[in-house]
């Protein structure tokens, strides 16, 4: 019997050995989605929607953002599928349903397929097939242009397929207006600002999982130094970008105080990483605690910084 349990009217019934396992094979299926990668996906998907000027059905509304992270999982579960040979080498994704066995490559493969088309399907059919074009563009960048063309080739693998993780604000505008304008590519130049600072720091604590797997993140082909110059250089461009919602008078004066003090503290936490104790390569002496301080600041920056951007948007 499994050390599992189920609640029966008050009092804990223990899990058979074959529903313990069902319920665990279906969190290798939801894993190979990458959820916790598709929680700020769908959050900017949905502030995409919001601030647009047309308004949406809620219903519709519903299953456009449902299409969103639906097609943000089949990308993650076709990119688990291509990866599994490097996914093995490191230590962070080495647990993940492909590598460790618990699920067929195949049956990865034809599950992100599936998902793949029944979300832009979905999508062109309840909105408007502006959106669902967008959406089928972005299954494809990542798949093909960020996962097999850029990640093993080349340092600039973040910086080029950044673009990647920018399209949901573009598709929940073009769900609602059935057009991208000016403001959804703000948005997306925003995430893809965003995207080599937060991803490189964590890189620079996660760089021997990658020099392993011989995947050319920037660290392991330039060296942690170059990176946290990187980091901070990026992180200053982005500045003025998160500002153009306020400077082309599509929010207020208070998105931007919110957004220049975000920012400022970004800043911050890339000046620490620069600074950092470091050996003469530029490896940190202090167990990269500034660039993991770095990286999760980076998650709750983004989240508040478009929160401030709808609040502000909503409140005009």
């Amino acid at each position: 019997m499994s050390g599992a349990t189920i609640d029966n009217g008050g009092a804990q019934a223990p899990l058979s050995t074959s529903q313990a396992a069902d319920l665990s094979e279906v969190r290798d299926w939801i894993a190979l989605l990458k959820p916790r990668v598709m929680t700020l996906v769908v959050f900017t998907g949905i502030v995409g929607m919001v601030v647009a000027p047309d308004a949406i059905h809620p219903v519709l509304g519903v299953a456009a953002i449902l299409c969103i992270a639906i097609a943000a999982g089949a990308a993650g579960a076709i990119n688990m599928w291509y990866d599994r040979d490097i996914d093995a080498l490191m230590r962070r994704t080495a647990r993940r349903p492909i590598p460790s066995g618990r699920i067929a490559p195949s049956s990865a493969l034809g599950f992100g397929l599936t998902l793949s088309v029944a979300s832009v399907t979905v999508m062109g059919l309840a909105t408007n097939w502006v959106a669902a074009a967008w959406l089928a563009f972005s299954i494809a960048f990542y798949v093909v242009v960020y996962t097999m063309w850029l990640k093993r080739r080349t340092p600039q693998n973040i910086v080029i397929g950044g673009a990647a993780g920018a399209f949901p604000p573009v598709i929940g505008w073009a769900a609602a207006t059935g057009e991208v304008t000016l403001l959804p590519l703000i948005l997306f130049a925003i995430i893809f600002m965003w995207t080599p600072p937060h991803f490189w720091a964590l890189s620079l604590w996660a760089h021997g999982d990658y020099a392993r797997a011989k995947v050319p993140m920037l660290p392991v082909t330039a060296g942690a130094r170059e990176t946290r110059r990187q980091i901070l250089f990026y992180t200053a461009a982005l500045l003025p970008v998160t500002l153009a919602p306020w400077f082309v008078g599509f929010s207020g004066l208070p998105y931007a105080a919110v957004a220049a003090t975000l920012g400022a503290v970004f800043l911050f936490h890339a000046i620490r990483i620069l600074r950092e104790p470091q050996d003469e390569a530029g490896r940190s002496l202090a167990n990269d605690a500034a660039a993991r301080a770095t990286f999760r600041y980076s998650l709750w920056y983004l989240f508040a910084l478009f929160l401030a951007l709808a609040i502000d948007r909503l409140a005009l």
